[in-house]
């Protein structure tokens, strides 16, 4: 008995011993994934202190799909800091080509896809960040069967994220413990929720190691409701005068019909060509009318759901804001020295790198509502926060706040204006449980392109959960630091020069244009000797 009793004994060890090994094999050969993926050699990459890395996470064992990311530490203080996963909309839309290269992230591309420049307001000031192109099929992610791009939805494209993230986790396990968030835009009004409420669901009986540290989502000019969101867009539309009252009151007319009659498809076309020569993304701003220039109606006829009974009538192409730098960030994209250094398009893509894919075949499911899961999440605890940008005409304000007041949530806070550098830099209100909007002034669909020291605020007091600014009070004095040339102020310096300007005469002096909170400067040196002139500050006047 007492020899059965030793061998048992030993039969355990070397199990334990036999675990124990694999466990550390399966560390050491992630361990050495992660190494693989740092990124070392990007072209074009100012200098930073901070690590960056970029790779492909594997979604089963037969290696035949994979999801591309693009994960930054942050600036400072990266283990202190929580890990947020952003995610562009569409569907079909990358995060990398557009969240990291041309909103948030801290390089964007400039110069026909040749130049990086340090993004001042980038967010991996707050926190890490992390990049998804998801699903397989958008960027760079790929799949080795052609019958998956068939097979794509919010469902698969929830699964797919959630399981990247379990193995992701598992490449960078010094991250599991921090707090994590998933924020996003547009069509990622439905990624964003989706994925945290299946997160919120696995981590029920999750093990350690599949466990999800989950603490809440932040969604912008959000796709979370067909039927306000459709109402919303034309309200806005007319509230902005950019169709007629004759227009608006015959597409009301055609909501509420059971079919769509002829007459009616002639009105939602009257619809999309009143946005023909501006931008609807970003109604205020110039539209991009460079080479790489996709006009915002032809996209806009097509959009899912951009109006109800419009639907069904037209083919679907993912939907996002265009402006000159998404030409930019494709080429970028597309050359094989930044692939090699993001160690990208490892299986030789058969086609080329888009910001919003051509690949997807088809889009299975798409809820018609996000609002009970944002009710469910609500109630589960999560910190969920809605900004909007008040430019944009794609996914506006009124169909946010339409959709918010669908919810029947008692407000705690009232509408108020919330503040940043003595400016309002929006608008906000705070609902029970804890449901905050914020509108962010002036800002299009793609808010940090627009207002991007406004909406690194935003996203700092979202991660802190304090309350915005309610005033001018909190401002800080100019100091002399401000002023010191340091190497992100002289590229972003360099950046703001103009170079090519359509009919502009051959000039010897340099000049600069750029928009900085609210206020467009233009800046010319003087034509001879400029270090020697004085400086000169010219105001137009008004009533």
């Amino acid at each position: 008995m007492a020899n059965l009793s030793k061998w048992f004994f030993c039969f355990l060890v070397s199990i334990t011993v036999i675990v124990a090994a694999v466990g550390r094999e399966i560390s050491d050969g992630e361990e050495a994934r992660r190494e693989a993926d740092r990124v070392t050699n990007l072209p074009g990459q100012p200098q930073v202190r901070f690590q960056h890395y970029a790779g492909y996470v594997k979604l089963g064992p037969q290696n035949q799909r994979a999801l591309f990311y693009w994960f930054f530490e942050a600036k400072e203080d990266a283990s202190q800091k929580p890990l947020v996963l952003w995610l562009n909309g569409g569907p079909g839309c990358s995060s990398v080509a557009y969240g990291a290269a041309q909103e948030l992230g801290p390089f964007l591309v400039r110069g026909n896809g040749t130049q990086l420049i340090l993004n001042k307001y980038s967010w991996n000031k707050a926190a890490n960040m992390l990049f998804l192109e998801a699903p397989v099929g958008v960027g760079f992610s790929y799949t080795n069967n052609s019958e998956d791009l068939y097979k794509l939805g919010d469902k698969v494209t929830a699964e797919d994220s959630h399981t990247f993230l379990i193995n992701w986790f598992k490449r960078f396990p010094n991250f599991k413990s921090h707090d994590f968030y998933i924020a996003g835009e547009s069509y990622a009004g439905h990624y964003v929720p989706q994925l945290a409420e299946l997160i919120y669901e696995r981590n029920k009986g999750a093990t350690k190691s599949s466990y999800i540290n989950l603490k809440g989502f932040m969604i912008g000019n959000a796709v979370i409701n067909d039927e306000t969101d459709s109402a919303g867009i034309v309200d806005y539309a007319w509230s902005h005068a950019i169709i007629s009252d004759q227009l608006y009151h015959n597409i009301k007319q055609c909501d509420h019909q059971e079919s769509v009659t002829n007459e009616c498809v002639v009105h939602y076309r009257g619809f999309a060509e009143a946005y023909s020569d501006i931008d609807i993304y970003s109604i205020y701003t110039p539209v991009c009318l460079s080479e790489y220039s996709t006009r915002s109606s032809s996209r806009l006829v097509v959009a899912p759901r951009l109006l109800s009974k419009l639907h069904d009538l037209v083919h679907n192409l993912p939907s996002g804001y265009d402006p000159c730098t998404e030409g930019y960030a494709e080429k970028f994209f597309n050359r094989e020295d930044v692939q090699k250094a993001l160690h990208a398009n490892v299986t030789k893509l058969s086609y080329p790198y888009t910001t919003c894919s051509n690949a997807i075949r088809k889009w299975n499911d798409s809820a018609e509502t996000i609002l009970p899961i944002i009710q469910k999440l609500l109630n589960a605890g999560l910190r969920i926060w809605i900004y909007s940008g008040d430019t944009d005409g794609r996914v506006p304000v009124t169909s946010t706040r339409y959709s918010i007041n669908k919810m029947e949530l008692k407000v705690n806070e009232e509408w108020r204006a919330w503040f940043h550098k003595s400016q309002v830099a929006g608008w906000v209100e705070t609902y029970e449980r804890g449901l905050v909007l914020a509108t962010v002034r002036g800002a299009g669909h793609q808010v940090p392109v627009f207002a991007p020291q406004q909406s690194l605020s935003l996203f700092s007091h979202f991660l802190s959960a304090k309350t915005l600014p309610a005033s001018s009070s909190s401002i800080g004095r100019v100091s002399k630091a401000d002023f010191e040339l340091t190497g992100d102020v002289l590229a972003q310096q360099e950046a703001d020069r103009v170079i090519r300007l359509p009919g502009l005469p051959e000039v010897t002096f340099k000049q600069y244009a750029v928009m900085e909170e609210l206020c467009f400067i233009g800046f010319f040196y003087a034509i001879e000797n400029p270090e020697e002139k004085p400086f000169l500050i010219c105001l137009n006047g008004g009533d």
